[in-house]
């Protein structure tokens, strides 16, 4: 005998969307996280035989969470010691949530998020990533649905310098990302300008505990030779693990069974690595499982 699914279950069932939708607003696993929880606690203290709509209350209630989240957010971001970049999302094979599975879960695409506000990115990712109707949208961000076209159009205004990515074939993406790791541990700079293409860019959130962290560096020589002047500094025996993070191919770095850190890059058509991500700050790393 069959019924309708009890709320646990209808909970279970749209957890992967509420957890695509909060991460691509919040660009934080941990926040993320949180306001699902805050989402399901309120929902267990509602009488859910009077939801007609479980997807749409589930969607607006952790909708509202996160940019509510976000506008807290917005302000320690904004004091941010260096440069920042979105926690890593594990999205390779040891990932089969297909909720953050495309392009919009790309860490170029959420630091371009951080120029929007938050209502205008939480309308972006439901309207253009997630396909919700404008009703929808308006309902899930409690404003009207004309509102809701003015906010997405201002947000793909911000977005216009989204640039489409080229998506390698995995094997010789896992090749390029391998070679150019390993020339990093070892401070080649002659391989390194081999795998760097001229206008490539380095990002490294560290929270400004590492020298070059607080800015961006641009270039492929200037960043050859940094990368190799911080060679030495890596703890003994450190070890690299290939990765996929936020659909860009990318290592886990890890010494003494602990994360060092996170990289991710992207490549060109020709191979050549034109962006470079680095995560060293602990608190981010932490919901990521070292490799065995």
């Amino acid at each position: 005998m069959t019924g309708n699914p009890i709320p646990e279950d209808v909970f279970e069932q749209y957890r992967s969307l509420m957890f695509g939708i909060s991460y691509r607003v919040l660009g934080s696993v941990a926040d993320a996280e949180d306001t699902i929880q805050e989402t399901w606690l309120r929902w267990n203290q509602i009488d859910q035989s009077l939801v007609i709509d479980p997807r749409g209350y589930l969607v607006r209630a952790v909708t509202r969470t996160s940019i509510d989240q976000l506008r807290r957010a917005k302000a320690r971001r904004e004091q941010y010691i260096g440069s920042w970049l979105p926690e890593p999302l594990l999205t390779g094979s040891g990932a089969a949530d297909a909720a953050v599975h495309d392009d919009s879960i790309s860490m170029a695409i959420l630091v371009m998020l951080e120029s929007t506000s938050p209502l205008e990115r939480a309308v972006f990712v439901l309207r253009e990533v997630f396909g919700f109707s404008y009703p929808e949208v308006a309902q899930a961000v409690g404003r009207s649905e004309s509102a809701v076209r003015q906010l997405g159009h201002r947000a793909k205004t911000h977005m216009q310098q989204r640039r489409l990515r080229f998506q390698p074939e995995p094997q010789e993406s896992r090749r390029v990302t391998e070679r150019f790791l390993a020339a990093c541990l070892g401070g080649d700079l002659s391989e390194l300008m081999e795998v760097l293409a001229p206008d490539v860019t380095l990002w490294v959130d560290a929270y400004g505990t590492s020298e070059g962290a607080r800015q961006p560096i641009h270039g492929a020589r200037t960043i050859g030779e940094y990368l190799k002047s911080i060679a030495h500094r890596y703890p003994d025996g450190i070890q690299l693990r290939y990765a996929e993070f936020n659909s860009d191919p990318g290592g886990l770095l890890v010494a003494d069974g602990e994360l060092y850190a996170a990289v991710s890059v992207e490549l060109l058509p020709t191979g050549l690595v034109t962006a470079i991500r680095v995560v060293r700050t602990p608190e981010k790393l932490t919901h990521l499982q070292v490799p065995v």
